[in-house]
C-alpha cells in the first residue's frame, strides 16, 4: 500500500525533547507550503504549531516570542482543540490569562475546567473555581460540568457535594441543577444513587419531564427494565406527560431489551398523543434490527420514514449502513453512503468508524484504508478513527503506515487520545523502535495523559533489554512529575 501525497499532507515540528536529541540529532521536518500560508494568517493555528512543538524554553515564552495576541474566540477555539491536552493546555489558559486587554469568558473557563478533570486535577480545578466566583462569573452550568466530571471518575460524593455547597458559592441550585446532578449519577451508571436522591428531594424539586427522562434512561442503561417502567408510569400518575425525549427513550430501552414490538406499541401511542416519531427514534429501530439481522424489516422501516415525511439524519443512514454490515452486505452499505452524499446528508467520523470496524474485522486492510482516504476527504476524523487505523496496521506489521496516519493527524493539529497513544506506542515497541516510542511516551506525559501500566511496561521492558536504563530512568522520572506513584515497581 502507498500513501499518496495529495491524500496526506504530512505536517509536524520537530519535537524538542530530549529523546529526540537523544536518538536523532538530525530529522527532516516535513511542512506543505498551503499549511504555512494557513498558520501564518490564522492566529488559532499559530498558537496550535507552537503548542504542538513543545518547546523546551515553554509554552508561555514561545507564545510570549510570537507576538500573538489572543482573543476570546482564539482562546475558546484552542482550548477546544487541545480539550485532551492536560497540563500542556492549562499553560496556554494561564497565559492567555496575563494579556493585556483580555479576559477569559465563561466558555474557556468551562473548558478549562473540563480538561483539569479529565486529569483529576482538581485543585486547580477548584483554584479556577474561586476565580469565577471573584469575577462573577459562576452559573449552574458550571456546577453541572463539574458533577458530571466528578461522577464519571466515579467520585460520586464529591460529585453531590458539589451539588450541596452550590448555595454557598452564591449560586442557589434549582431544578436545572437537580437534572444535572441525576444525570450525572445516571450516565455514570450510578443511577441507585441518583434515585435515592430523587426520593429525597423530589419535594424540594418538582420533577418535570427532563427529570423522569433521565432516571427512565438510567434504569434501562442498568439494565432494569421493570423499574424503567415502573418511572414512566410514575410520571403519568404524576400528571407529567411524555415529551418526544422520553418516548425515544423508551423506544430505546425496549429495543436493547429485545422487546421491539412493546416498542412499536409506545410508537403508536405517540401517534395517538399527537406526536409523530422522529427521525432519532427510526434510527433506533434501524439498529435494532440490524442487530437481530433483520434487515428487510431494516429497510421497510427506512422506507417507511421517507412515506411518513421524515427526512433521515446522518444518524438514520449510519443505522442502515451498520445493518448492511452486521449481514456482510458492504456493497450495499456504500450505496448509502452515495444516497448520503447525493441527498447532501454529511456522513461524520461514525460512518467512517461503522464501516472501517467492519473491514478491519473481516481483515480487508487495503479496502479499510481506501474508506479511510475517502472519508477523510468529506468529514473529520475523531480518536476511534485514527485508533483504528494505526492498531490496523501495527497489528499487521506495517508499521511505517501506521506512523503515516499518525503524522496525517498531528498535521491536522488532532490532539491523540490516551488510546491512540497506546497503540503507536506498543506498535513501536512491538517493533523494537524504543526511540520512536520513548518521544511519544515523553509526549504523552507533557500533554497530562497518563500512560497505561501495561504500555508504560511494554516499554519499560524493552528500554531494560537493549540495556538503556538511563532512558527509563530519565522517562520514570518525568512521570512522577505527574502521577503521585510509578507505574511499574
Amino acid at each position: 500500500m502507498v500513501i499518496h501525497d495529495n491524500m496526506i499532507r504530512v505536517f509536524t515540528s520537530p519535537m524538542k525533547s530530549s529523546f529526540r536529541n537523544l536518538f536523532h540529532p538530525r530529522r527532516r521536518t516535513y511542512c506543505s507550503i498551503e499549511t504555512k500560508k494557513d498558520i501564518l494568517f490564522d492566529p488559532t493555528k499559530q498558537i496550535c504549531k507552537i503548542m504542538m512543538s513543545c518547546p523546551k524554553l515553554g509554552v508561555a515564552t514561545a507564545l510570549d516570542q510570537s507576538g500573538i495576541r489572543p482573543s476570546p474566540e482564539v482562546v475558546e477555539q484552542v482550548l477546544k482543540r487541545f480539550t485532551n491536552a492536560g497540563m500542556l493546555v492549562y499553560q496556554f489558559f494561564d497565559w492567555a490569562g496575563k494579556q493585556r486587554n483580555y479576559e477569559h469568558s465563561i466558555k474557556a473557563y468551562h473548558a478549562m475546567i473540563e480538561s483539569l478533570a479529565k486529569i483529576r486535577q482538581y485543585e486547580i480545578m477548584w483554584d479556577l473555581i474561586n476565580t469565577m466566583r471573584t469575577k462573577n462569573l459562576l452559573n449552574i452550568e458550571t456546577f453541572c460540568i463539574i458533577m458530571r466530571k466528578y461522577a464519571r471518575a466515579q467520585k460520586v460524593e464529591e460529585a453531590i457535594y458539589t451539588f450541596n455547597i452550590m448555595e454557598k458559592y452564591n449560586t442557589p441550585p434549582n431544578l436545572s441543577a437537580f437534572n444535572g446532578l441525576l444525570s450525572a449519577l445516571c450516565k455514570s451508571r450510578n443511577v441507585r444513587k441518583a434515585q435515592e436522591i430523587f426520593d429525597t428531594m423530589k419535594e424540594r424539586f418538582k420533577p418535570d419531564q427532563k427529570t423522569y427522562s433521565i432516571l427512565i434512561e438510567g434504569w434501562g442503561k442498568d439494565p432494569n427494565l421493570p423499574k424503567a417502567r415502573e418511572i414512566y408510569k410514575e410520571m403519568e400518575n404524576d400528571g407529567c406527560t411524555p415529551d418526544i425525549v422520553t418516548y425515544g427513550i423508551m423506544v430505546d430501552i425496549l429495543c436493547k431489551t429485545g422487546r421491539v414490538d412493546e416498542a412499536i406499541d409506545i410508537i403508536k401511542d405517540m401517534e395517538y398523543n399527537g406526536c409523530g416519531p422522529t427521525s432519532f427514534i427510526y434510527s433506533i429501530l434501524i439498529h435494532t434490527y440490524g442487530i437481530e439481522n433483520r434487515i428487510e424489516d431494516a429497510v421497510d422501516t427506512f422506507l417507511e420514514m421517507e412515506r411518513n415525511g421524515v427526512h433521515a439524519d446522518v444518524a438514520v443512514y449510519n443505522a442502515l449502513i451498520s445493518a448492511f454490515c452486521k449481514v456482510n452486505k458492504v456493497k450495499n452499505a456504500y450505496r448509502v453512503l452515495n444516497e448520503m452524499e447525493c441527498k447532501k446528508v454529511n456522513p461524520n467520523s461514525r460512518t467512517c468508524n461503522i464501516l472501517l470496524n467492519h473491514l478491519i474485522d473481516r481483515k480487508e486492510s487495503n479496502e479499510a484504508f481506501k474508506v479511510f482516504k475517502r472519508m477523510i476527504k468529506i468529514c473529520e476524523p475523531d480518536a476511534d478513527t485514527y485508533t483504528m487505523m494505526i492498531k490496523m496496521f501495527c497489528e499487521t506489521g506495517d508499521i511505517e503506515m501506521g506512523q503515516k496516519v499518525w503524522k496525517y493527524m498531528k498535521g491536522k493539529q488532532f490532539v491523540p487520545s490516551l488510546h491512540t497513544f497506546s497503540v503507536m506506542i506498543n506498535g513501536l515497541c512491538e517493533n523494537e523502535d524504543a526511540s520512536e516510542a520513548c518521544v511519544l511516551m515523553e509526549e504523552m506525559i507533557e500533554k497530562g495523559i497518563r500512560p497505561p501500566r501495561l504500555t508504560f511496561g511494554r516499554l519499560r521492558k524493552l528500554l531494560l533489554d537493549q540495556k538503556r536504563d538511563d532512558v527509563f530512568e530519565f522517562l520514570q522520572q518525568k512521570l512522577n512529575l505527574l502521577v503521585k506513584e510509578p507505574l511499574c515497581d
